[in-house]
């Protein structure tokens, strides 16, 4: 600040000998003056390229420093939603597999209700033909005791109409 306070004095003289006569004491005083605004003018350019740099530092650190803070947070988003997701993932994982073991179960679930409805078709069909048949048997064998009833009061009355002596033949 004190450097711009000395210099703009300077330029002021500068300017005004510009005004002036040239001759050979004043060109060497103008060409120092000129050497010296121009020297004034680099020094100001190099101090605010300075000033400058150091607020583009400023806000760089500021970027950092918020870059850094969002990232903590986007690491404790992930981490409060990582466990969720790991058991979801082990969960799907889980049912894929029980999945995959299930297709093959369904297949032999259906070939043995296959095979059973068939079993029980048959064994109902058989069990149909066993109830016939005995209902036939039972027929058979009414049929045979009526008839061994009757052959038994044929000889019966056959044997009460016989004599004591026709008896004593037969024998």
């Amino acid at each position: 600040m004190q450097k711009a306070e000395q210099q703009q004095p300077k330029l002021e003289g500068v300017a005004n000998s510009g005004n002036l006569s040239f001759n050979g004491g004043d060109d060497e005083e103008l060409s120092r003056s000129a050497l010296a605004t121009f020297r004034a003018k680099e020094e100001e350019i190099e101090r605010k390229t300075m000033e400058v740099r150091e607020r583009f530092q400023a806000q760089l650190g500021r970027v950092e420093e918020e870059s850094k803070r969002l990232a903590m947070i986007r690491e404790e988003l992930e981490a409060f939603g990582d466990p969720m997701r790991k058991e979801v993932s082990q969960v799907r994982k889980r049912i894929d597999a029980i999945d995959k073991e299930l297709k093959p179960l369904g297949a032999t679930a259906q070939k043995k209700e296959r095979e059973y409805k068939e079993a029980l078709e048959a064994f109902n069909e058989k069990n149909k033909v066993k109830v016939q048949l005995i209902n036939r048997l039972v027929e058979v064998v009414s049929e045979s005791e009526k008839l061994r009833m009757k052959k038994l009061e044929e000889l019966s009355n056959s044997i009460e109409t016989m004599r004591p002596k026709d008896l004593k033949k037969a024998i």
